[in-house]
């Protein structure tokens, strides 16, 4: 028993190794190489509650880990990379000198003060025991990953224009800080009962996003974050009683 208690913590550390790995990668600009630590991270932050679950052995301790391990996971790692972005819109590298444009660029972590007040906020909050209010942080920090890979491998001269505007990347960030934050109910992707009329709704998701990871790749990753968000509001306003 001494021994399992300590499993699921682990795990947690885990994911904060994982983060850690890729805030070295994201300030060498290997983007895509941090975009597989950050989802690998995820990944291990959802088996660290699993085996919680499973071995009886949840705690305070590991509530307070998870969020510490999110933190830097989906918090510091998502807002360094539009950090770099921000550079880059302005033709700076992080070796640049110290300019207006260069503290500007600072404002590419309001995503990592979003999402801290994000996780701060979810440990006190009772309602979020089956779903979510606001988004997730691992689903912010993917859909900011994704950014700079959209960026480098899909070939449209408009989304390149978008992504390489500051002005564009730092309504991102806002509005990133506020979903992250928002009083929106969005849909639980869990499936309790494998019928498909109790499941419909999160079926339907895990279909259409499927087709867009196959057929749009990384262009995929935040048009599916994009789409959970859309579909909640609807379920939200014409569907949920």
């Amino acid at each position: 028993m001494a021994l399992k208690k300590h499993i699921p913590n682990f795990i947690t550390l885990l994911n904060l190794f994982c983060g850690c790995i890729a805030v070295t990668f994201v300030v060498q600009q290997q983007f895509e190489m941090a975009f597989y630590f950050v989802s690998l991270g995820i990944f291990l932050d959802f088996f660290d509650g699993f085996f919680a679950r499973l071995f009886k052995v949840s705690s305070p301790l590991g509530l307070q880990l998870d969020s510490l391990a999110d933190m830097v996971t989906s918090g510091v790692v998502p807002g360094l990379v539009m950090f770099q972005m921000m550079l880059s819109a302005f033709g700076l590298s992080i070796t640049s000198s110290f300019t207006p444009a260069y503290a500007f660029s600072f404002l590419g972590f309001i995503i990592t003060m979003g999402s801290c007040y994000r996780l701060a906020n979810f440990n006190i909050d009772t309602r979020q025991t089956d779903s979510f209010i606001g988004l997730p942080t691992p689903a912010n920090a993917l859909f900011i990953l994704s950014l700079p890979l959209v960026v480098r491998h899909f070939d449209s001269f408009m989304l390149f224009e978008l992504l390489t505007n500051y002005g564009v990347l730092l309504a991102i960030s806002i509005g990133s800080a506020y979903i992250l934050n928002a009083e929106i109910p969005l849909f639980s992707l869990k499936v309790k009962k494998l019928t498909v009329q109790d499941n419909k709704l999160t079926f339907f998701f895990l279909a259409v996003s499927l087709l867009l990871l196959v057929t749009l790749q990384f262009l995929g990753i935040p048009l599916v974050i994009l789409f959970y968000i859309f579909l909640s509001i609807l379920n939200n306003k014409f569907f949920k009683q």
